[in-house]
């Protein structure tokens, strides 16, 4: 699972979520509590990753939203992570609006990155970007390459559906996320990871 640059492990509950969404719409509450256990820490991570402290509250919204509309939806376990990412993506957006600020940015906007060449840059930061380290680090990378390492690894969309979420194209989403990517390994201490073996962040040896 770890080729082309996909993230391993994240898509390892989809076909159990799959069945629990389509129990969740046919009126099984349980079925809609596990769906529920397997998406809410990747949304969690996503949301921290936009509106930091404020992500439980985002989050909340979001949950009524998705609960009102599950009717609505089709699509598999894969579809509904990338559904509810859409959703927890405007609650946030609707959010900073109020209060009138934006996802931070940093000085790494002037700071162009290459693509790295190792297609292991999502292995190095799978283990290390959901601590709340990480996703402060996250928070300092401009937004769309935190948006992208976000969707990709932390909430484990695929580039096509990562870019649905966000409007853009996948190729636009998988340079944004190994630039971001790229800056976390540096950042995490992990530059000289490379594809020789299945390391993660913060090993050297």
């Amino acid at each position: 699972m770890g080729r082309g640059g996909e993230p391993r492990r994240v898509h390892a509950h989809d076909g159990e979520l799959g069945a629990a969404v389509a129990r969740a719409q046919e009126g099984d509450e349980a079925a809609f509590a596990v769906a529920y256990r397997l998406v809410q820490p990747g949304l969690l991570g996503y949301l921290r990753g936009l509106v930091g402290d404020d992500a439980e509250d985002v989050a909340s919204d979001a949950w009524l939203e998705i609960a009102r509309d599950l009717g609505r939806f089709k699509g598999d376990g894969a579809g509904f992570r990338g559904w509810s990412a859409t959703i927890a993506r405007h609650r946030a957006l609707d959010h900073l609006r109020r209060q009138k600020v934006r996802p931070r940015s940093s000085a790494l906007e002037q700071d162009v990155l290459d693509l790295p060449g190792p297609h292991s840059t999502y292995d190095q930061a799978l283990e290390s970007i959901s601590t709340g380290h990480a996703l402060e680090l996250v928070r300092g990378l401009p937004r769309d390459q935190a948006e992208a390492v976000l969707l990709r690894v932390v909430v484990g969309l695929d580039a096509p559906a990562a870019a649905r979420v966000l409007g853009k194209r996948p190729g636009a989403v998988r340079t944004a996320a190994y630039r971001g990517l790229k800056r976390l390994a540096k950042e995490l201490g992990a530059e000289g990871v490379t594809d020789d073996g299945p390391r993660t962040l913060g090993e050297s040896k």
